[in-house]
């Protein structure tokens, strides 16, 4: 699924650069933007969808100009300054959770053979080769319950000693540095784990008709979530069917969401298993009686249940599942 990226400029030859990055970049439908814009109003739009940004100038003007939006590095959009020659590029803001430190090796390859680019990281984990906790949480699927452990955890690496981690429910037998739990333990004390991390244990199942916006969508699944009193930070992913992979609405709310848009076709969803809800114009219109609830079980994997069945407003149906308890 090709994400959403945004590419400032504000000279003639940042904005040729820009152009350059839009049509080499893959994976990624970059908007270039040139100084006439409302650059503010494009970054605050950046910052709610967690759309990468891309700035082509000097770096003082691109943390000036996304400075009244910051709000967390758990969920700040990557920002990456770029030397308007192609020399350096350099990711600013979140450099592990939002990937900014992955973007810029990718943006510096792709413009290497043409402006001798090289990515500039600062992030300490990176450059000494050490565990990033953080890093581990996002690619294992894992929600940080405590983000001042980051930083704990982060130092014991730094200074060469092992990370340790339990997995065998809580208190563990010692201390240990990363906790991995179902859910947050009662009395947890910092002195028996420096952070906690939990797996995500719910997939988000949708439809849509054609055309509906990322706040529409947005706003309607998480009302659908209060229901239930599931957080965001619980949700795995969003699934839906194929035909629905390049929807722009649910393609903005997976990278808002920084969860991964999960699609099936419609020969496995129609073999779900489970009891669902059957409309004869979702068959029609898909191939399948149900998209909501099939693709939120499957998503889920084996031992799932549904939680919350369909529910449907406005040419938007949603559902979701609970995965199978106990860690795997």
């Amino acid at each position: 699924m090709a994400m959403d990226a945004v590419i400032i400029t504000f000279t003639k030859k940042g904005y040729e650069l820009g152009r350059f990055i839009r049509d080499s970049l893959d994976g990624y439908e970059s908007r270039l933007v040139f100084r006439d814009a409302v650059i503010q109003d494009v970054c605050k739009a950046a910052f709610e969808k967690a759309v990468p940004l891309i700035f082509i100038g000097a770096a003082g003007i691109a943390v000036r100009t996304v400075a009244p939006f910051i709000k967390d590095k758990l969920s700040d959009p990557p920002v990456i300054v770029i030397d308007e020659l192609g020399r350096f590029v350099i990711p600013i803001l979140s450099g592990h959770m939002g990937g900014a430190n992955e973007l810029a090796a990718k943006l510096s390859e792709c413009m290497a053979a043409s402006y001798s680019a090289v990515p500039v990281i600062t992030t300490a984990t990176d450059i000494n080769g050490a565990f990033s906790v953080d890093l581990f949480a996002k690619e294992n699927s894992l929600s940080i319950m405590n983000r001042d452990g980051i930083a704990r955890v982060s130092s014991s690496a730094l200074e060469g000693r092992p990370v340790t981690v339990s997995v065998e429910g809580f208190p563990p037998q010692r201390k240990v540095d990363v906790l991995v739990s179902e859910s947050m333990p009662e009395g947890w004390l910092r002195d028996a784990a420096s952070i906690v991390l939990c797996p995500k244990k719910y997939a988000l199942g949708m439809g849509c008709r054609r055309g509906l916006s990322f706040e529409e969508l947005r706003d309607f699944a998480e009302k659908v979530m209060r229901e239930k009193d599931v957080s965001l930070r619980d949700v795995g992913c969003i699934a839906t069917i194929d035909i629905k992979r390049a929807e722009a609405g649910l393609r903005a709310l997976s990278q808002a969401w920084r969860v991964p848009l999960i699609t099936f076709e419609a020969e496995l969803l129609a073999k779900a298993p489970g009891e669902f809800s059957h409309s004869e114009f979702v068959m029609a219109k898909t191939g399948v009686d149900n998209v909501c609830e099939r693709a939120a079980v499957l998503a889920a994997g084996p031992g799932s249940e549904l939680i919350v069945r369909k529910r449907a407003e406005n040419g938007m149906t949603a559902a979701i599942a609970a995965v199978e308890s106990g860690l795997r």
